[in-house]
């Protein structure tokens, strides 16, 4: 048999083999012809190799199938580039479009996200929260906060996290993102009075929450500041289902004109629930929902609504994180994102009496 022929078959065969058992830096560096200290610059995104080399270095990787070791470069510099989300609710359109945003934001910045659902939200299960995000190694937090536990003295976060927390009112302590509630909660009351409305009535979220509280806040504020009567509120639990059902006990209100609900999904079931008991919108009673979710131009009718810039929310969480983490501080203080009125076809001047 001939030497050099079984030479060059074993040659052109160690690729193949090498990807087969794991390719290593050393392989790619003698595939590439350069130095392992070279592929390493390339590995990490380091500026001076020249761009020939660092081509012919992704080909070899990409040759051999090689990945850079991540978790021992993170070992090296002490950071994981990964940012981890806790969250209590998960069927909620605000969270939803939230995380889409800071998973986005994240990736933009080179960092990945690791989602931590948690059921329910209790001292312990927040303790296990960060314990599982310390065993996944993440460099910041961010916190979706739906109800009443930042506040609670039982809980507290752990020393020097890079936290950042939306939807809370502990600025104090942490930095906060938020939407200005109680702006959009204010312009949508005041649109409803400047139509002449004598008063609006108004279906809450669920009571444990920030945002549903703040909205009650303004609904009332407003109200009391325009001299008009404050309704005893409804409440619902943001779907649509709750809405129907506060929405039949409105359609019987014989004095209601107006009414502001908290979200958009309930004022979906108002809206049905009204239509169902013959009473028209907007020519009888006029709604306005929270949040301007993307199907609210295609209620029936059109649905007058506040825009919540849910994007901005995300961006700005990603954005605090990172800032804490490298500037190695943490930092307290509340960011408010600015909403707006979107008016549409479901707000009227009352109808005329008599």
């Amino acid at each position: 048999m001939d030497s050099s022929n079984t030479a060059g078959t074993e040659d052109s065969g160690a690729p193949e083999a090498r990807r087969r058992r794991g390719a290593s830096m050393a392989d790619v560096a003698q595939l590439a012809g350069v130095s392992a200290q070279t592929v390493s610059r390339v590995s990490n995104g380091y500026a001076g190799v020249l761009e020939s080399t660092r081509q012919q270095v992704l080909q070899a990787m990409k040759e051999l199938g090689y990945r850079p070791n991540s978790a021992a470069r993170a070992l090296k510099s002490g950071q994981f580039h990964t940012i981890g989300v806790i969250t209590f609710n998960l069927s909620s359109t605000g969270n939803t479009r939230t995380i889409e945003a800071i998973a986005t934001s994240a990736a933009e910045e080179g960092y990945a996200t690791t989602l931590l659902p948690v059921a329910v939200p209790t001292q312990d299960s927040v303790r296990g929260a960060f314990t599982r995000l310390g065993e996944l190694a993440v460099d910041g937090i961010v916190i979706l906060m739906e109800v009443h536990l930042l506040d609670a003295v039982t809980v507290a976060l752990p020393p020097n996290a890079h936290v950042v927390v939306a939807d809370s009112n502990a600025g104090d302590r942490y930095c906060v993102v938020d939407t200005d509630q109680v702006g959009g909660a204010r312009a949508a009351v005041q649109h409803l009075l400047d139509l002449g409305h004598g008063t609006v009535w108004h279906v809450a979220g669920p009571a444990d929450s920030f945002s549903a509280e703040r909205r009650v806040g303004a609904w009332r504020s407003a109200l009391e500041a325009g001299g008009g009567a404050v309704p005893e509120p409804l409440r619902g639990d943001w779907s649509a289902e709750s809405g129907y059902r506060a929405g039949l006990r409105l359609a019987g209100e014989a004095g209601c004109t107006a009414v502001f609900v908290a979200n958009d999904q309930m004022a979906l079931g108002v809206l049905r629930a009204l239509h169902e008991r013959g009473r028209r919108v907007p020519q009888d009673i006029s709604v306005v929902g929270f949040d301007d979710i993307p199907e609210t131009a295609s209620f029936l009718p059109p649905l007058t609504t506040v825009h919540q810039d849910f994007s901005e929310v995300g961006r700005r969480c990603v954005d605090g994180v990172l800032r804490q983490i490298r500037n190695d501080q943490e930092e307290t203080g509340t960011t408010l994102v600015p909403t707006r009125l979107v008016v549409r076809a479901s707000t009227a001047p009352p109808p005329a009496a008599g």
